[in-house]
């Protein structure tokens, strides 16, 4: 049965944390996609420099469709940086940019949480399609077994977002590091790339946080945590 306590304790947190976390990655990358580097580096040099000068090969550096889809790939040793970082030579672009970089290094670095990860995309992305759903499903079928293999399979959810947390987190503090370090921001650029990453970051934190509520309320309304809500 659906319970309003869940609008008010599952889906309004979660729905501000996300909406929240968002508008300020876009309008903190916003603001310092219109300050110019001063090195004139577009974010995919900015990126080709930072992996050379760190001593890493065997990454290619490509343009991918959309907005804010920069991501790299360990499996192909692919950084893929999105329309707004690839060609753009901002303060945003390069941070950004960087940002994916130090995940590259990371991956040449054996970074332990990157491998954990990782090996958590098979079972996080079965949790993520059925875990919620068994665990809906279990309390209302009251099936103990179904809603234990939904709360199995969402708590691999919550793991690999709480295994997200250091290797963002990680990637961000090489690339404000690194990309001062090899003169690719001047010094008072570097408050413009802190800032977009920090704001970066607190998307992954907002996603973990509405993973765990998402996961104790239902835990709570199984009777796991602190007695049953009929």
């Amino acid at each position: 049965m659906f319970d309003p306590m869940y609008l008010l304790l599952v889906a309004l947190p979660t729905l501000v944390l996300s909406m929240g976390a968002s508008a300020l990655t876009k309008s903190t990358f916003k603001k310092y996609s219109r300050q110019r580097a001063s090195t004139g580096l577009t974010g995919a040099e900015a990126a080709r420099q930072m992996l050379d000068r760190a001593g890493i090969t065997g990454v290619e550096v490509v343009a991918t469709r959309g907005y804010l889809t920069d991501h790299y790939n360990p499996m192909n040793k692919t950084l893929a940086l999105s329309e707004a970082t690839y060609a753009q030579a901002t303060v945003s672009a390069i941070g950004v940019a960087c940002h994916e970089a130090g995940h590259a290094i990371q991956h040449a670095r054996a970074y332990g949480p990157l491998w954990a990860r990782s090996m958590l995309v098979p079972v996080a992305g079965i949790g993520s399609k059925f875990g919620l759903y068994g665990m809906m499903f279990g309390l209302m079928l009251t099936s103990t077994a179904l809603f234990g293999v939904g709360a199995l399979l969402f708590s691999a959810v919550v793991l690999f977002q709480l295994v997200t947390l250091p290797v963002e987190f990680d990637a961000s503090a090489r690339a404000k590091k690194l990309a001062y370090e090899f003169g690719l921001v001047s010094h008072a650029e570097r408050e413009g790339v802190s800032k977009v990453l920090n704001a970066a970051a607190l998307t992954y934190v907002a996603a973990a946080a509405s993973s765990i509520i998402t996961l104790l309320y239902f835990l709570f309304r199984a009777g796991l945590l602190g007695g049953r809500r009929d």
